[in-house]
């Protein structure tokens, strides 16, 4: 009796029957890829700082300012923590990849109906879910920023893709690593590499600077705020390069795995056009009309002003709701001056160094106008007392750069004129001042040039502003002409306004 046994056929592709049983297999292995990638632990620990740290920033006050402006905003979503969500998907995904080989059972899915190119694709799709969350938490973020009183600005979807697009960068080089050299100790290696990489792009200066824009999230130094059309970042053209670095890294991992189909490969060379489509587009830097817009914006712009109870306002479109503002500060520091000081018509013009575009932090030089204080584009938290000392300095000055220049007596006028009517004084005069102190020598902040502040001349701004208010505006009005004096002393002025005069008071007029 012989047993005839005859050879086993390889089940054949479900493909071959009905399509769609078999991307329901993929679309149901990649809901079993998303799950376990959840149980990575990188994964869920960068995922729960991320959404903390958005957390975080939604409900506290945006940076020291305090109203935010959305073209600052939505470059704020590329970086912090979404970019060690991208590492740990890069990781993980890589390994989960790799799960088969490390467990010895690559041959087994030799008898599998889902051919390998399938499979890759459903360790594509898993990364999807996690991007969708990225978009959600980044379009949270921004929403909130939006939403808070007094911001200002217009924010670019572009900018706002670069996160998701990002993660999803990051899962789609995990894959193709995985599928290039299946080994999981590289992909810890590959992170260094690439860190290293894009550190020597960022640091593309003058004519490379284009080389920066090669990097997936190109971040800024400066921390001045420029009105939207003055920024020039290639938002969009960035936006395009990554989408085609995603679909190259994507389609080259199913090639590898085995997808030789015609569209396949057809998809490779258009995802490649598409790469080199956003990389030189982004590569234009500044244009000349840009660039003489940004000229014109850092000298004598042309801007739509209003008028305010006697004084005038002109700022950029996008800062004209916040005239209210700056005139509130305006005549809460002109009501304690005397004279017709206080009844002197001031022009607040506001006023941006963009030259440099987002590359610097030039600081605004002050205004030789008689009469012109400068704004910037800052506003809350430190801003509203610095501005208040600048329109004090021009008061009592007459113009920014003699305002910056005192180290008389007046400086101590300046800084009652300043803080005399601040509702936390002592605080807001910690605050203002540069190294953050009460007592002291010190440099008292402004838009534009500091003032210098004596440690005499701080004893006697502090012994006025513990004194009733009412008491010491009405001795500052009787004797307005005779403390804004050039050369007068800061022992001559706290006589006058009867504090004590501090030992050792001495000007530098006096020196």
């Amino acid at each position: 009796m012989s047993l005839a046994v005859e050879p086993t056929a390889r089940p054949a592709a479900v493909d071959e029957g009905d399509p769609r049983r078999s991307w329901a297999a993929v679309f149901a292995l990649a809901r079993f890829e998303a799950r376990d990638l959840l149980r990575y632990v990188p994964v869920l620990s960068m995922f729960a700082i991320y959404l903390a740290y958005t957390v975080w920033r939604m409900w506290s006050d945006y940076g020291t300012d305090g109203y935010p402006a959305l073209q600052d905003a939505d470059r704020a979503t590329q970086s912090g923590p979404v970019m060690l969500v991208g590492v740990a998907l890069f990781v993980c995904v890589n390994r989960a990849a790799l799960r088969s080989r490390r467990r010895g059972t690559d041959r087994q899915f030799d008898v599998l109906v889902m051919e390998p190119w399938r499979r890759t694709v459903g360790h594509l799709l898993s990364v999807v879910p996690f991007v969708v969350v990225t978009a959600l938490v980044v379009l949270a973020d921004f929403t909130s920023q939006a939403l808070r009183p007094g911001a200002i600005g217009h924010g670019s979807p572009a900018e706002l893709a670069v996160g998701p697009l990002y993660v999803l960068l990051c899962g789609a080089l995990g894959l193709l690593l995985a599928r290039l050299v299946p080994t999981t100790f590289v992909a810890p290696v590959a992170v260094i590499v690439l860190f290293v990489f894009d550190a020597v792009l960022s640091t593309g200066q003058g004519s490379a600077q284009w080389s920066r824009w090669l990097s997936p999230v190109v971040t800024e130094t400066s921390s001045d705020t420029l009105p939207s059309d003055l920024i020039g970042r290639p938002a969009a053209w960035h936006a395009l390069y990554l989408t085609g670095l995603i679909l190259l890294a994507a389609v080259a991992a199913i090639l590898v795995a085995g997808g030789r189909t015609l569209p396949l490969k057809a998809g490779l060379a258009g995802a490649l056009a598409l790469t080199l489509a956003g990389a030189v587009g982004q590569a234009g830097g500044v244009s000349p009309e840009l660039a003489a817009a940004r000229e014109r914006a850092s000298g004598n712009p042309r801007l739509p002003c209003v008028q305010r109870e006697g004084s005038t306002y002109c700022a950029f479109p996008e800062w004209t709701g916040r005239v209210d503002d700056w005139a509130g500060v305006v005549n809460r520091v002109r009501s304690l001056a005397g004279g017709t000081t206080a009844e002197r018509p001031l022009v607040v013009r506001q006023r941006v160094e963009a030259r440099y575009g987002l590359d610097g932090n030039a600081a605004i030089s002050p205004s030789t106008t008689p009469g012109q204080a400068s704004v910037g584009t800052h506003w809350g938290g430190n801003r509203v007392p610095e501005f208040a000392v600048g329109v004090a300095a021009v008061l009592v000055a007459g113009d920014e750069s003699k305002g910056g220049e005192l180290c008389d007596g007046r400086v101590v006028t300046l800084m009652w004129l300043a803080l005399g009517s601040d509702a936390h004084p002592m605080a807001t005069l910690r605050n203002v001042r540069l190294d953050d102190s009460v007592s002291g020598s010190a440099i008292a902040l402004a838009p534009t040039d500091p003032v210098s502040m004596s440690a005499a001349q701080t004893d006697v701004v502090r012994a006025l502003l513990g004194r009733p208010r009412a008491q010491v505006t009405a001795s500052v009005k009787r004797h307005w002409s005779r403390l804004t004096a050039p050369g007068v002393t800061t022992a001559e002025v706290a006589r006058v306004l009867g504090t004590e005069v501090p030992k050792g008071a001495k000007d530098c007029a006096e020196e």
